[in-house]
């Protein structure tokens, strides 16, 4: 795995916190706690993160936990209402993206940052060739003409695996399979070549094969570019392959940060380690072992810990919030169990 920058972060994220109202009026009475009379509640709870120059961070957890969240939050793409960014900052090199207008955002997206969504279908616009609409942001941000644009997204779709690429340029979206179109999401988002890429899910709709060349894609971006990679998944084999670090997710807060190798090693927190025990291992003859439960909506978190309703080892401290504990200068945790030799940041 090359080896990423170890200097000043691409992005830095400081305590982003994202809330949803049940209904618009819910923000009249203003945000007075993680849940309220209002109908407030935070999908993305103090979330602070860094992704350095050619660095892979992994953001993983269950459905639900807030991954998407936070990256639509970030680009400022949470719809308001319901939703809305209540504080926090997102530097992209010293520039804070939740400061920024739409107009500057719209300079920054698909140029500097862009992302690849989880839902073609929903992503992608039915009346237009998809052709059309990856030279669309290469028009845009290079100033390049039709022409030129056009080149450049059959070149793209070459790029992502599409075969005939010239032909399929000018297919519609809903004449392309769902692994097709996903890999038209990601030549719309690697087009004008970001310095930092946010991937939704990239892989989730590929066969290996696809899966492994759209992987390598990517780590030829960070290659030529030193890009910054904001991996969003479920895949514990993907992030394995491809993360340099980790943070697990769960109700809307980073319950682990590590770095891959030393998660996959020793996880500390029981989410985590519920999560490496459900997967199955080459080789290994074990019984895998499900989390119980599901995750809590965001209007319906528990008191204390979150994860304490599903934690076998839960004790009577857990009924309060655990702040996230610094375990060493790389690695943190949210969980009374790491309070032992541990320095408490929030």
């Amino acid at each position: 795995m090359q080896q990423h920058d170890t200097g000043e972060p691409l992005l830095d994220i400081r305590g982003l916190t994202t809330a949803f109202a049940r209904q618009s009026s819910g923000w009249a009475g203003g945000w007075a706690g993680g849940r309220n009379a209002a109908g407030v509640a935070r999908a993305v709870d103090t979330v602070s993160l860094r992704v350095r120059q050619g660095e892979t961070l992994a953001v993983v957890g269950e459905s639900g936990c807030g991954k998407t969240v936070l990256a639509l939050s970030i680009l400022g793409l949470i719809p308001d209402p319901p939703g809305r960014v209540i504080k926090g900052e997102a530097f992209y090199r010293g520039r804070d993206l939740l400061a920024m207008s739409e107009a500057e955002l719209q300079d920054v997206r698909g140029a500097h940052i862009a992302m690849i969504f989880q839902e073609p279908m929903t992503s992608l616009n039915p009346v237009f060739r998809v052709g059309e609409q990856i030279a669309e942001g290469y028009r845009l941000h290079k100033n390049a003409d039709r022409a030129e644009a056009l080149e450049r997204a059959v070149e793209m779709l070459a790029q992502v695996g599409i075969p005939n690429p010239k032909a399929r340029a000018m297919s519609y979206p809903h004449e392309l399979s769902g692994g097709m179109r996903q890999r038209v999401m990601i030549a719309m988002a690697l087009v004008c070549g970001p310095n930092l890429l946010f991937a939704d899910e990239p892989t989730t709709a590929l066969d290996v094969t696809i899966q492994a060349q759209i992987l390598d894609l990517m780590r030829e971006l960070q290659r030529k570019k030193g890009s910054g990679i904001l991996l969003i998944t479920h895949d514990l084999g993907v992030v394995a392959e491809t993360a340099h670090r980790v943070a697990v997710m769960y109700a809307g807060q980073v319950v682990e940060e590590a770095d891959v190798a030393e998660l996959f090693a020793a996880p500390a927190h029981p989410y985590t380690r519920g999560l490496l025990a459900s997967v199955p291992r080459l080789g290994e003859k074990r019984v895998l072992a499900p989390i119980s439960g599901m995750v809590p909506g965001i209007f319906d978190l528990p008191d204390g810990c979150r994860f304490r309703p599903r934690c076998a080892q839960a004790f009577e401290k857990c009924q309060a919030a655990p702040p996230l504990f610094r375990l060493s200068d790389a690695r943190t945790a949210r969980c009374w169990l790491c309070e032992k030799d541990a320095e408490a940041l929030l």
